[in-house]
């Protein structure tokens, strides 16, 4: 474009990149990729093959993925195979798509899991806080 600023790039069938590929933009992948994807939005070709990491915000994917994968919102279409865990905000998958891994929703990996109550500690003017457990 004339300005320099695109809204997406494009990744064609023949070409083969060994390494990572970060992206500001949208990225559209119909060749093969060797090394982990960084992007905003990421959409796969079906006879498209990654392995690495994927971390987007969007993704949209119908090819092979042997990597772990984070994304807010994420598509899988059922031409796609899939070889690793998956970590979502939102997720639609097709009947018919193969997943070899673990779905975890992000919140879930993120956040530990809450402890008991616990009484909360008083602090005297001057003193450290202390914690009194109940017996």
């Amino acid at each position: 474009m004339a300005n320099g600023s695109s809204t997406f790039s494009v990744i064609g069938t023949d070409v083969v990149i060994k390494g990572d590929v970060s992206a500001s933009a949208d990225l559209h992948v119909d060749g093969r990729i060797e090394g982990d994807i960084t992007c905003a939005s990421l959409v796969q070709g079906d006879g498209s093959t990654i392995e690495g990491a994927i971390k987007a915000d969007n993704a949209r994917l119908a090819g092979t993925v042997k990597g772990t994968i984070e994304a807010k919102e994420l598509v899988v279409l059922k031409t796609a195979r899939i070889e690793g865990d998956v970590h979502y905000d939102a997720l639609t998958i097709e009947q018919g798509a193969a997943v070899e891994g673990r779905f975890a929703h992000t919140e879930r990996r993120v956040q530990p899991v809450a402890a008991p109550a616990q009484p909360q500690a008083k602090k005297d003017d001057g003193e450290e806080p202390r914690l009194t457990l109940a017996g």
